[in-house]
């Protein structure tokens, strides 16, 4: 089953009972998922959906952290839960050691020497933990290790 179709079957079950706040949010997960399709006119996979959770979330901790600095606890509230409702369809996260072991696997796969390679690194990298890491962390590491 793909993931659209278990986010799809899940609203399903949100509709049968009565779960308003978490059908809102299984609601603003596929209207962006369908936004995307329209915009580029292709099916999206798994990968590409992971993409559009990823940057859900990201979004909304954006918005946590202005809510929470305007005393807005009511909407900072709602973009918690809406965040806790995302990522429940990601895969689950790596450890740090499995970090590690990726970068120093990508670096050696593809022979980067220095800095300027990165964007080599970060390419295979990105497939391998999409939705797993915020790529921002990824891309630290990797400017730590290729600049030692």
């Amino acid at each position: 089953m793909s993931l659209k179709d278990r986010i799809q079957d899940d609203m399903k079950t949100a509709m049968r009972a009565k779960d308003k706040e978490r059908l809102g949010a299984i609601r603003l997960i596929l209207a962006a998922v369908k936004q995307r399709e329209v915009d580029e006119r292709i099916e999206l996979n798994d990968v590409q959906v992971l993409g559009v959770l990823e940057k859900m979330i990201k979004q909304r901790r954006e918005s946590l952290a202005q809510y929470q600095s305007a005393g807005r606890e009511d909407l900072a509230a709602r973009e918690s839960f809406e965040i806790e409702v995302i990522q429940s369809y990601l895969p689950t996260p790596l450890s740090e050691a499995d970090i590690d072991t990726l970068v120093a696997n990508a670096v050696a796969v593809t022979g980067a020497q220095s800095v300027r390679d990165m964007g080599k690194v970060m390419a295979l990298i990105k497939d391998q933990a999409q939705g797993r890491v915020d790529m921002a962390k990824i891309s630290a590491r990797v400017k730590a290790h290729l600049d030692t």
